[in-house]
């Protein structure tokens, strides 16, 4: 299955991460299919998410399901998510 998650980036105390789309059997930070957004929690919060929205919404066409993190980041953006 092919799932839209988190991989984390950045040093300890200061997480980073892309938000990917890969194989769900794959590790956290193996390699991914495509990176489709950036997700940075420690930024002002105006500037935590860039998401290239049609490359989502393409992955959500063809089957892929999202993280229960990045649910709650693409509802935030506005990218509905059943």
């Amino acid at each position: 299955m092919v799932r839209i998650r988190l991989k984390r980036l950045g040093t300890k105390m200061r997480p980073y991460y892309r938000i990917v789309v890969m194989d769900s059997r794959k590790p956290r930070d193996g390699r991914a299919l495509e990176e489709v957004g950036i997700y940075h929690p420690i930024s002002p919060e105006g500037q935590q998410v860039t998401i290239k929205e049609d490359r989502v919404r393409e992955w959500l066409g063809k089957g892929a399901q999202p993280s229960n993190t990045v649910k709650k980041l693409l509802n935030k953006q506005n990218i509905t998510v059943k």
